[in-house]
């Protein structure tokens, strides 16, 4: 891995880093406050976080990348498409087997989700929506 691979990967952790913080918070609200199904809250968290995700790369981790490719409204379609399908979708499945399979605490079982979701997350990250 080159230097500046290095430090976008470092640059892209620390702000998923902030986005488990957003996406914890949101699952905690509308699991416990609105009492919705741990599926469904799992689901609206993770958008959440997406959308806090992307632009916090849009504007940090890919900022070199801004004026390479596509408008940002593409990119954030691209993001929402391959990151926010995969997060929602890995998040969901394996939120299933901790939970309702495992038995696990649902805030445990989500910060498991997310870690096994990050890798191929960074790598769709650069290699297509933010792509020169």
């Amino acid at each position: 891995m080159t230097r500046s691979s290095l430090w976008r990967a470092l640059k892209f952790y620390a702000v998923g880093g902030i986005g488990i913080v957003v996406q914890l918070a949101a699952l905690v609200w509308f699991r416990s406050g609105m009492h919705l199904d741990y599926r469904l809250a799992t689901v609206l968290a993770v958008e959440m976080a997406v959308i806090h995700n992307f632009l916090w790369h849009e504007h940090v981790t890919w900022a070199d990348r801004k004026g390479l490719g596509s408008h940002w409204a593409t990119r954030f379609l691209k993001f929402n498409l391959s990151n926010g399908l995969l997060s929602i979708v890995g998040n969901v499945i394996l939120m299933q087997a901790l939970v309702s399979g495992a038995g696990m605490n649902y805030v445990v079982a989500n910060v498991m989700t997310i870690a096994a979701c990050s890798v191929v997350n960074f790598l769709v990250s650069d290699k297509f929506v933010f792509q020169v």
